[in-house]
């Protein structure tokens, strides 16, 4: 395949002090985990049909820019409006500048992670009521939520550490997890108040965050050092502990670590990183699908019996390097979503340039669409459409889960990344002020 667009320059630089050895991890048996369809797609609030007064959306989070634009969740996916998610900028920074130790990280996470950009917007959800948007930005190391009518923030929780991450909402909707980069914990919010319902610990970089069995599990996807140069095979021991972590959601108590390094020695792929990227669980939970660092494909993994059962590798990409320490934060292939009725899986493939829909039983491949630096997928509210960000080119796209073929893209704002299905009120078109 051919890439049509330009890709913006990648810049690796290090950032941080990467652990040299991985803990040893526990064993056990894993928690029961059958439950709520679709966990890691979509919550229930976000599933649920929207209440009286209320329209379902896509949040789109434009990391570099700091905005979010909010887009028709399903047909035409139409702008509707735009919320300025860092109106606090002026005061963050005069406190980042006054602090020696907060400017070495916040400039360390422009030159590693940022790619040479600060990173303003990462992950958001909605309120249940649609009068707010909760979002994590890992420059200013905080959780916001902002009044999606006035523009104004609510209320703002920093984070331990020196950078906040991927988020997930329980699927009441009445709490926020939010990965904490450098600090190794997941902090639990409650979503109308920003207090801190509780924490627990983590493996090294926590990254992804998925509620299960209708929010009685909460697990952590910690992915390790991703900044650095020492992307050999040989080098894998600096990348520090790369585990899940699964805690009780209502105590915060760890109650199972999995490592995935001896899951994917005992099936053979002592090749494969154990850093898991993004991941999406069949409806009835029984089985997990996960990207790994420097891979372009995925790992299907048996939850009830614990094990690897399928590994699936992608086409490359011609025009993409084999060289590791030119793929992004070592994100060969990041994002990936599964259809409602688990029969599909959707992956971006982020360095070679294309979105390919997989049929989950055979595991083939559909059409190779083209997409610039294709960074996260999930799925449209009326289920028929994977939606991806394309960083490379600030747009979104949307690809039909029963033809693979692209449907539509739609213009967003700077190096979008996460998008999220939420609610505002019917009729809103954007702030009034911010």
């Amino acid at each position: 395949m051919t890439r049509p667009h330009t890709r913006r320059p990648h810049r690796r630089r290090t950032f941080g002090a990467a652990a040299l050895i991985a803990a040893g991890l526990t064993a056990g048996a894993l928690p029961s985990v059958a439950g709520s369809a679709g966990a890691a797609e979509i919550p229930q609030q976000a599933r649920d049909a929207a209440s009286e007064g209320l329209k379902e959306v896509f949040f789109v989070g434009n990391n570099w820019e700091g905005t979010a634009d909010v887009i028709n969740s399903r047909g035409d996916y139409a702008k509707i409006g735009r919320i300025n998610m860092i109106p606090d900028k002026k005061e963050r920074l005069r406190e980042i500048y006054l602090n020696p130790v907060k400017l070495a990280f916040f400039l360390g996470i422009r030159l590693g992670p940022g790619e040479g950009h600060d990173q303003y917007v990462d992950d958001m959800y909605t309120t249940k009521d649609g009068k707010s948007v909760v979002a994590s930005r890992p420059s200013f190391a905080d959780v916001v939520s902002i009044d999606v009518e006035s523009g104004k923030i609510n209320w703002r929780f920093p984070v331990s550490g020196f950078r906040s991450d991927h988020m997930a909402v329980s699927p009441d909707g009445t709490q926020a997890a939010v990965s904490s980069s450098t600090s190794n914990t997941v902090h639990v919010l409650d979503m109308a108040t920003g207090k801190e319902a509780g924490n627990f610990k983590t493996g090294d970089k926590p990254h992804e965050n998925v509620y299960t069995d209708g929010g009685k599990y909460l697990w952590n996807m910690a992915i390790g050092e991703v900044n650095t140069d020492m992307d050999a095979p040989w080098q894998d021991f600096t990348k520090g502990d790369r585990r899940i972590t699964i805690a009780d959601a209502k105590t915060l108590e760890v109650k199972k670590i999995i490592d995935m390094r001896e899951r994917l020695d005992a099936f053979g792929r002592k090749d494969l990183s154990d850093a898991l990227r993004p991941v999406a669980f069949t409806p009835d939970e029984s089985k997990m699908y996960f990207q790994v660092s420097f891979f372009n494909g995925f790992v299907e993994y048996d939850v009830h019996n614990d094990r690897i059962t399928r590994v699936k590798t992608l086409p490359k990409n011609p025009d993409t390097s084999d060289e590791r320490t030119t793929y992004v934060n070592d994100s060969r292939h990041h994002g990936m979503s599964m259809s409602p009725r688990g029969d599909k899986l959707c992956i971006a493939g982020t360095m070679d340039d294309y979105v390919t829909v997989v049929n989950r039983e055979t595991l083939q491949e559909g059409p190779l669409v083209t997409a610039s630096k294709p960074y996260w997928a999930t799925v449209s509210g009326d289920g028929k459409h994977c939606v991806v960000s394309e960083s490379g080119t600030d747009q979104v796209t949307a690809i039909d889960f029963a033809t693979g073929e692209k449907v539509i893209s739609i213009p967003v704002g700077d190096h979008p990344q996460r998008v999220r299905l939420g609610h505002v009120p019917a009729g809103w078109t954007g702030p009034t002020t911010g």
